[in-house]
């Protein structure tokens, strides 16, 4: 899942260079051409400030191919883009220089560098950005003040300040223009990135919708056709089995097919209440009762016989909730803990009251559940034993979803796990409806 995800987080940063190198190459284009046929179309062709606009945009483009060939092997694109914001800084303070030095209004083009990088990288991106602006910018300033970076030879000198006083102001709006484009560019970067995850979250809430609403269609049709050959393979068998004619090794065989026959019944009944959810009934119901009943049943039925499953809990303990709909959520719940238990360990059913109102946890002695996979628990179709369809925590989720009821999930490895739900009490209100009734 996690190699996915950096698998995606890098084709969408490759994609996004690809279409800013674009950008970059048609911005250079455009800087070149302005500069050449406007701020100096008055000198010639061999002049310093021709040749240096020349050299420097010749040297962009060629970094720019550096870039696209990096590309092209996929490799490193984080550095990439780091490069390719310092390069364009670097590029934009030689166009800044022959275009009227710090008082050239080609300083803006350090602003669109910052939207790239806030882009590219988000925040991150922007602050390299800015940072690598403000140093070039800085270096070009400091250089002019110090005596120690000329005006082009081939323009008058008076057009460049020379003094800190001339240059003090355009520095200090510059450097502020840079600050406020980078947080700006960043905070809509950033969301544009949630809102374009907000929407694939949507998006594969949709799709499951859709695969669940198909597999109820599937599971609606199929329920019958399923449940009625079963039926008539339980009742043969039980009468194979109760006729006393069988050996002691047939009636080993005959339970074994009772036993599958049952998995099977409940994979149909878990895929139906899965694919058709229905409203729950909410009345007052005893939780501790049901447990109870739950509880004995599974004791006598399936692995019930080879891990022990017992129960703690008070005498009654009422709640508001749909009493079939707890019922199943109840017994999927210490269903799948038995399964995940070996022979001779302890599967225990606790309702413990609380201040919000009945905790009621199911604990195993497991092997327990990694932490990478605990996120996934209760997605559907999503298990962890080679044998079942990952269905039936599926359907508590959902349950208790319903019911604003919150599930927790605790495990370590090798000591078991203990799935917690929190159910609030039947309200006064609640109990006085049920005894008028």
């Amino acid at each position: 899942m996690q190699l996915g995800l950096r698998v995606g987080a890098q084709g969408s940063l490759g994609l996004r260079l690809v279409w800013l190198t674009a950008l970059r190459l048609v911005v250079l284009t455009a800087v070149l051409t302005v500069a050449t046929t406007v701020y100096l179309r008055g000198f010639s062709f061999g002049s310093f400030s021709s040749r240096f606009a020349l050299v420097t945009v010749a040297l962009a483009y060629f970094l720019t191919a550096i870039s696209a060939g990096m590309l092209r092997l996929g490799r490193a694109l984080g550095a990439v883009a780091v490069a390719q914001l310092i390069t364009d800084q670097i590029t934009w303070t030689g166009i800044v220089y022959i275009s009227g030095g710090p008082l050239s209004g080609a300083t803006s083009l350090y602003g669109l560098t910052c939207l790239s990088g806030a882009i590219l990288l988000g925040l991150r991106g922007g602050v390299i950005a800015a940072i690598a602006g403000a140093a070039a910018y800085l270096a070009l300033c400091g250089g002019m003040i110090a005596g120690v970076l000329l005006p082009p030879s081939d323009q008058p000198i008076e057009a460049y300040p020379m003094h800190g006083s001339d240059i003090g102001y355009a520095l200090f709006v510059n450097l502020l223009m840079l600050c406020v484009v980078t947080l700006l560019a960043s905070y809509l970067a950033e969301r544009l990135r949630v809102t374009d995850g907000d929407l694939e979250i949507a998006t594969a809430r949709a799709r499951e919708a859709e695969r669940l609403a198909g597999l109820g269609r599937l599971a609606a049709g199929l329920a019958h056709e399923i449940r009625n050959p079963l039926g008539a393979i339980a009742g043969s068998i039980e009468l194979l089995r109760t006729g006393g004619t069988l050996s002691e090794e047939d009636q080993n065989l005959c339970e074994i097919v009772e036993r599958e026959t049952a998995r099977l019944n409940d994979l149909v009944g878990d895929m139906l209440d899965l694919s058709r959810p229905r409203a729950p009934a909410k009345a007052v119901m005893d939780l501790g009762a049901l447990a109870r009943d739950v509880v004995i049943l599974a004791a006598r039925s399936g692995r019930g016989t080879d891990v022990r499953v017992t129960f703690d809990g008070p005498a009654d303990a009422l709640v508001f909730a749909d009493a079939a709909q707890l019922r199943q959520v109840v017994w999927n719940l210490v269903r799948n803990a038995i399964q995940a238990s070996s022979p001779g360990h302890e599967v225990k059913v606790v309702i413990a009251g609380d201040p919000d109102g009945y905790a009621l946890e199911v604990r195993d002695q497991g092997p327990g559940i990694p932490i990478e996979t605990r996120a996934r628990l209760f997605d559907a179709f999503f298990t962890t034993r080679t044998h079942g369809m990952g269905i039936g925590l599926a359907v508590v989720k959902r349950i208790l979803d319903d019911h604003g009821f919150p599930v927790d999930v605790e495990s370590r490895d090798g000591e078991g796990t203990t799935i917690l739900v929190r159910v609030p009490a039947a309200t006064a209100g609640e109990l006085e409806r049920r005894s008028v009734i």
